[in-house]
């Protein structure tokens, strides 16, 4: 946002308070009088008075003509005040780029510093990608030779926003955290202190992105005793805090940071901004618990606020909340006119919001039955969030690179400083041996000597070759345990929707309005379903990339057979039943024994494929010191050379045979539970989960 990335130049500007202008003819020489007026301007900029910092760097520009140093301090000011005066960021950007030219060439960096940051906002700003990456790649230079703390606290911080502008978080938090190191080492002022609990508070946003929300509180906790001295920035604190409990759907939390921000004091528009943001949040929540009259009533604050604030981005925000609302109502004519008028500058601010927008006017011109207008804002929905899902992959996938070439560079530095020692050793050897030794001696034991180095060389590889053999087998096997998770997990729903979507585009007329309205809702409650699963699989898999190992807490079955029914809500023909009169607690891993669940489940679902009247039913219970899990179906039963997977590691097996009762035997093993199977022809099966 970039009222509070501004706020970094604000607090290492020069405390001043407001004063008249000042009479210059007492002072006799140009230095005298550029000392004065330049802290007259300082106090233009400290009150916000941008309009009348304007006309005071007109004169001071005039003045200064010969003086590069102020010559620098008066174009930022000038950039300063375009770029804060309806946004005129061309104007800005011309006024900015002179003042970093006059700071080099004057050597002042603190004028260089404001310079290069403010650049770096306005051509993101301005969409000019080519020169923000020059610039950034000057930023680096310039901090690979400056010893400077005060220059790398400040454009450490910039370098993280221009990696946050383009929602690539993990450099972004790289980069604050150094800016914060830095900062600690600057004088401790009261200025740089809220400059640090800036930063944390910014890192902080950027978790709320990444849907990270108790790291976000982790962090805005760290950021409070640094902005005790500042309303302003514990206005911004309160409404991330207000974001996170939203999430987390804490309403007292959030009831009582929407009052907090309210006994803020704050200066010009920021007060507005703030209380359009967390009247946002408000509206935000109960949206998600359904309550579209509360709302609608903090919607409408959000949005009036937000016009008071003068601020595009935040007025943008407030109407895309405003256009949930409406859809929640029911008045999608309303929904389509406010987020279309919301649409106009997301792309420019937010393209997360810009894809939100998208979506909800495709569904509301689909729910209109325009299915023109629906296609098309869908097709804009669908090519954005593409992007924003790709530019998440090339991310993830950069930064393993990233971190696969830095690991190699090492260890081949590691290696050739080896071969280095080894070489000197043998150089010396060689000298001490033609002092002592003569004629072929000395030929013969030199050979003698390369060989026995070459040898064990050749051992020392062949360790290293079996060591590396041995960690690509074992990658190979997390691998496929992963693909036959995710197989197995994912197969049935899809697989259902895929059902649901033949039937209604191939046999409309089977159905009637009633059936092909619930037909929908099935459709969409398993897609939401299917995205819910994959999140929670994939997030799983990428933290067990490296070793696979459990985890162990506390797991409440009851919220198992939650998730489980919610996964497999949208099957069709098969009555899920689930028993827990003792609301059961495991001490196991929660991710391995949803696998688990989840497999035995689809397993059991197609033991029914033939049957009418399919029950399937999950039942919990306790014995002695023992736990038992157990599913039962009402199908046509097997026998016991069925599920040899489950107890002959040597069973062959293949992607649609015995691979699920494979995984289930694995994942059963490695946390330490065994799994029981009862069949019989024409009665059903039952499988059973022990835990000790």
């Amino acid at each position: 946002m970039r009222k509070i990335g501004f706020l970094f130049f604000l607090l290492f500007a020069i405390a001043a308070y407001p004063q008249q202008e000042p009479d210059l003819t007492p002072y006799k020489t140009t230095e005298q009088k550029l000392k004065v007026w330049l802290k007259y301007a300082d106090t233009a900029l400290d009150s916000e008075n941008y309009p009348k910092l304007l006309l005071i760097t007109e004169k001071g520009i005039d003045l200064a003509k010969n003086h590069p140093a102020y010559l620098g301090r008066f174009y930022l000011y000038r950039g300063i005040s375009y770029e804060f005066s309806n946004n005129q960021y061309q104007k800005a950007l011309a006024n900015y780029e002179l003042a970093l030219q006059y700071a080099k060439s004057s050597k002042q960096i603190k004028t260089e510093t404001s310079a290069l940051m403010r650049l770096n906002y306005t051509y993101y700003a301005l969409n000019e990608t080519a020169k923000n990456k020059e610039l950034i790649l000057y930023i680096k230079k310039v901090l690979d030779t400056t010893k400077s703390n005060y220059m790398k606290a400040v454009l450490y911080g910039s370098l993280g926003e221009y990696y946050l502008n383009y929602s690539e978080y993990e450099p972004f938090i790289q980069y604050q955290l150094k800016a914060i190191n830095y900062k600690k080492l600057l004088e401790k002022s009261v200025a740089n202190t809220e400059n640090i609990g800036v930063s944390y508070s910014q890192i902080a946003s950027a978790y709320v992105k990444m849907k990270q929300y108790h790291k976000a509180i982790e962090y805005l906790n760290d950021a409070k005793p640094y902005i005790k001295t500042s309303p302003y920035i514990s206005a911004f604190s309160c409404n991330y805090y207000m974001q996170s409990f939203v999430a987390l759907n804490n309403l007292d939390s959030i009831k009582k940071y929407y009052n907090l921000i309210h006994t803020y004091p704050s200066v010009n528009d920021s007060l507005f901004l703030n209380l359009s943001f967390a009247n946002r949040s408000m509206s935000e929540y109960y949206i998600g618990n359904h309550q579209s009259n509360t709302a609608y009533k903090y919607a409408q604050k959000a949005v009036l606020y937000g016009q008071k604030s003068n601020d595009d981005e935040i007025l943008m925000e407030a109407n895309t909340i405003m256009g949930k609302v409406w859809y929640e109502k029911g008045n999608y004519k309303k929904a389509i006119e406010t987020l279309t008028l919301a649409s106009k500058s997301a792309l420019t601010y937010d393209k997360e919001s810009f894809v939100t927008i998208n979506k909800k006017l495709s569904e509301s011109y689909a729910t209109l039955g325009n299915w023109e207008e629906a296609y098309r804002y869908n097709k804009i929905y669908s090519k954005y969030n593409d992007e924003m899902l790709q530019e998440s992959a090339k991310q993830s996938i950069a930064n393993a690179e990233a971190h696969y070439q830095n690991k190699t560079k090492g260890q081949k530095i590691k290696n050739l400083s080896i071969e280095n020692t080894i070489k000197n050793i043998q150089i010396k050897e060689s000298e001490k041996q033609r002092l002592f030794l003569i004629g072929g001696l000395s030929l013969v034991a030199i050979i003698g000597l390369l060989l026995f180095n070459q040898s064990r060389n050749r051992k020392k590889t062949n360790q290293k070759l079996q060591l590396l053999n041995k960690e690509l087998d074992e990658a190979n096997k997390i691998k496929a345990r992963f693909f036959g998770i995710l197989n197995h997990d994912l197969r049935s729903p899809i697989s259902n929707l895929i059902h649901f979507l033949h039937l209604q585009k191939e046999s409309p007329e089977l159905l009637d309005e009633a059936t092909a309205l619930r037909m929908q809702n099935k459709i969409i409650t398993g897609a939401e379903n299917l995205l819910s699963s994959m999140e929670d699989i994939l997030l799983w898999s990428k933290g067990q990339m490296e070793n696979f190992k459990p985890l162990q807490k506390k797991v409440t079955v009851a919220l198992l057979f939650e998730e489980t029914q919610k996964h497999f809500s949208s099957v069709e023909n098969v009555t899920f039943v689930f028993e827990n009169p003792e609301n059961i607690i495991l001490e196991t891993d929660e991710n391995y024994l949803k696998t688990i669940i989840r497999n035995l489940t689809g397993n059991a679902i197609q033991a029914l494929n033939k049957t009418s009247d399919g029950v399937i039913t999950w039942k919990a219970h306790q014995e002695n010191n023992s736990y038992f899990l157990s599913i039962t179906d009402n199908g046509s039963g097997g026998t016991r050379e069925e599920f040899k997977a489950l107890y002959d590691h040597s069973e062959v097996i293949g992607i649609k045979n015995g691979l699920g009762l494979h995984l289930i035997r694995d994942l059963a093993n490695a946390i330490n539970c065994k799994i029981e199977v009862v069949t019989a022809l024409g009665s059903g099966t039952t499988f059973t989960i022990l835990f000790q």
